[in-house]
């Protein structure tokens, strides 16, 4: 639970170990009932997921919801395609920003806010093998540093 009344259903901490993350945006979801309930028991994967602008249109590409198990018969398609929910000035200014070479949008978090389903999308740039070592290095430099302090008081 955050503070703002956010309620975390599930993080891709993927997105972060493979992409530089530039900007964020928040967009909405467009659910079917048991996809909403699915998402209560928390039965979402994003570590494949990326979004892509369709005919002016922004869709979530690559994410599971797991079926809900006491829904009637007319269950929902885990792995459809399912269409975000962005404000016609923020899909054309990230068209553009998607033009330029390298970068791509990808989900870092799907949470309810006020009752509603919410995707955290980033514009992102890949990331080299050199780049991970070098986070990696990082990472491990500061456990250590903080091992050393920990163990001095």
């Amino acid at each position: 639970m955050f503070a703002d009344g956010q309620k975390l259903i599930v993080d891709n901490r993927r997105a972060r170990h493979d992409y530089h993350l530039l900007e964020r945006f928040e967009a909405g979801l467009e659910l079917r009932g048991s996809e909403v309930k699915s998402l209560r028991q928390g039965q979402a994967n994003l570590t494949r997921a990326f979004a892509e602008i369709r005919a002016g249109e922004l869709w979530l590409i690559g994410a599971h919801i797991a079926p809900y198990e006491q829904a009637s018969i007319g269950s929902h398609d885990p792995d459809r395609d399912r269409r975000l929910l962005l404000r016609r000035r923020e899909i054309d200014s990230l068209t553009g920003e998607l033009n330029e070479k390298g970068l791509t949008l990808i989900p870092t978090r799907l949470y309810f806010k006020a009752g509603r389903a919410k995707v955290e999308l980033a514009l992102a740039r890949g990331k080299t093998g050199r780049d991970k070592r070098d986070d990696m290095a990082k990472r491990d430099a500061k456990r250590e540093i903080e091992r050393e302090l920990k163990a001095r008081r």
